[in-house]
């Protein structure tokens, strides 16, 4: 569910994964990743993360319960184009 998140979160705020990355201080490679599902970040990036993209840690990690118990809303859409399929190696 982060990943999904997140995708959506920087596709609904407009950037591209390059200034992600760079806004972030991290390798392009390494924002993929999260976004793809095979990494998580530590908690410190976490919370870079939800700063930049100007949205609660909680909203990225799923709790909308939670949030919405508080009265907090996010203006994110979570619906994002499909992602493009890996190309098949050897083919």
């Amino acid at each position: 569910m982060f990943h999904d998140r997140l995708r959506a979160t920087r596709i609904s705020r407009g950037y591209t994964l390059q200034k992600t990355a760079d806004s972030l201080d991290i390798s392009l490679r390494t924002y993929q990743n999260y976004e793809a599902g095979v990494r998580e970040p530590h908690l410190a990036l976490l919370s870079l993360m939800a700063d930049f993209f100007n949205v609660p840690v909680d909203f990225l990690l799923g709790r909308d319960d939670y949030l919405k118990s508080l009265g907090v809303s996010v203006d994110v859409s979570l619906i994002c184009p499909p992602r493009r399929p890996k190309p098949q190696k050897g083919r």
